[in-house]
């Protein structure tokens, strides 16, 4: 038989030869994620997304040559390109969006998945793996529902697929009947989406003036009649202020009309590691279903979400046939049935990462990491508050902090943030709420500092000009 180009066969991840030929490389990734960093000196690429796109093609041409270069060569000018423009979460100046710095712990156990890659469509693809998802979605499940009947999770890629299997259950759950969808103005995008992808109708969306779901005004929008199974939407941090709805009293309102509860906690769920700050979810565990992420207040590479269930039973909607992932003499014979544990079928074992991480930190360990992002959230707006040329929206839920310059109209908030991605210098979300824009901080990073916090802000109010 013909024998593989280049030596090719010797570059296997896998294998007993895997670890020795993966190692040199590795050597050569960690040096140019460091020369790239160097390369980009701050949180962000100068230059806006013309001069990011120019110095990608210069590293990356020619794409696909008609001879290999290599793989230190590849790994050399690709990785320091990949570094040079990205945007660095580690950097306490990104503090835009949901988007951490994964733990080194986390993304050593991902080197060992991509060398490995087992699949999780089939025990036969994945032993080991299939085991340990079993074991650590169950016990994060009881953490989320210390009460039910039998917890478990499914591993989802986020928030948005969390979401989605969500109403996918309640939908399965009416049996037929027209599913209702009730949740507040400050719920997830996704939500309005999962709705349109599963065919259900628009869902009825609540005003939130006050940044969270009333719950007076949803006892009056469920006591209409409708005869139909209603789902009710709840957040636990939602991603422009971080704010948590009343969850107990909403939860109680869902009850008294028969409506199922879904809470999206994808940002918020990871208090629950917290000897402290677990108190603010009070009331989580009375979802039917709930979607938490690993990947934002976790510290995990993405993807890291789950969705939790009081009783596993709730998942058997999900069962799916192929005959050749899960005959079912396999199953009877006791190989484990996958395919119910996703709507994927390739999927790689994302919880190993999480695994390893509880069992290097454990859950106070990743609960003095919330409480440090949490606490340097409060200590911003402290700084905030005490700058007259500095307008802060309200006080920190959990580490989102929404700002700008006092009495600065919108058109001004969008040009100062735009200024500084341009120019490499900070890398700051916006939010919109009933009082206008805002520059909005989430605080994610458990290395920041008050100087790092002073300096952000020494930048916002150093480029003010229209």
């Amino acid at each position: 038989m013909p024998v593989p180009a280049s030596g090719t066969a010797r570059l296997l991840a896998g294998g007993q030869s895997g670890p020795g030929v993966l190692r040199p490389m590795v050597d050569t990734v960690l040096e140019a994620l460091a020369h790239g960093a160097a390369d980009r000196g701050g949180p962000l690429p100068a230059g806006g997304p013309a001069a990011v796109a120019r110095r990608i093609r210069g590293a990356a041409r020619p794409l696909i040559p008609d001879e290999g270069e290599g793989p230190h060569h590849a790994l050399r000018s690709l990785v320091r390109a990949l570094a040079h423009g990205a945007a660095e979460p580690a950097d306490p100046r990104c503090t835009a969006h949901l988007h951490c710095p994964p733990l080194a712990v986390a993304a050593a156990a991902d080197l060992a998945v991509s060398a490995l890659n087992p699949s999780l469509d089939s025990w036969d693809q994945a032993p080991a793996a299939c085991a340990l998802e079993a074991l650590t979605c169950r016990a994060l499940a009881e953490l989320v529902h210390p009460h039910g009947a039998d917890p478990d999770a499914l591993v989802t890629t986020g928030g948005t697929e969390s979401n989605q299997l969500g109403l996918l259950l309640a939908r399965e759950a009416a049996q037929g009947a027209p599913l209702r969808i009730v949740r507040g103005a400050n719920a997830h995008h996704s939500v309005q989406r999962a709705a349109w992808l599963l065919g259900l109708d628009e869902p009825l969306t609540l005003p939130t003036p006050g940044g969270v779901l009333d719950p007076v005004a949803l006892h009056t929008a469920l006591d209409r009649p409708s005869g139909v199974p209603t789902l009710v939407i709840a957040t636990a941090g939602t991603t422009d202020t971080g704010a948590i709805d009343p969850l107990p009293d909403i939860a109680d309102v869902c009850d008294h009309h028969a409506a199922t509860l879904h809470i999206d906690a994808a940002y918020g769920a990871p208090l629950l590691f917290s000897d402290t700050l677990h108190k603010r979810l009070h009331g989580l565990d009375r979802a039917r279903t709930v979607a938490l992420d690993l990947h934002k207040l976790g510290w995990q590479p993405v993807a890291a979400g789950l969705l939790a269930v009081p009783d596993g039973a709730a998942l058997e909607a999900l069962a799916h046939h192929a005959d050749y992932l899960n005959a079912d003499d396999d199953t009877e014979a006791g190989l484990p049935d996958l395919l119910g544990r996703s709507l994927r079928t390739t999927r790689r074992p994302d919880i190993f990462k999480i695994a390893v991480t509880l069992r290097a930190l454990g859950r106070r360990g990743l609960g003095e990491l919330v409480d440090h992002v949490c606490a340097a959230a409060r200590h911003l707006a402290d700084l905030i508050e005490a700058r007259p040329g500095l307008e802060l929206y309200a006080r920190p839920t959990i580490s989102t902090v929404l700002f700008r310059p006092t009495g600065a109209p919108p058109a001004a908030v969008a040009a100062l943030r735009r200024r500084l991605l341009h120019h490499g210098a900070a890398v700051l979300g916006r939010a919109a709420t009933p009082e206008g824009l805002w520059l909005k901080a989430t605080v994610l990073n458990p290395h920041i500092q008050p100087d790092d916090l002073r300096g952000l802000l020494e930048l916002v109010e150093g480029d003010t000009t229209p």
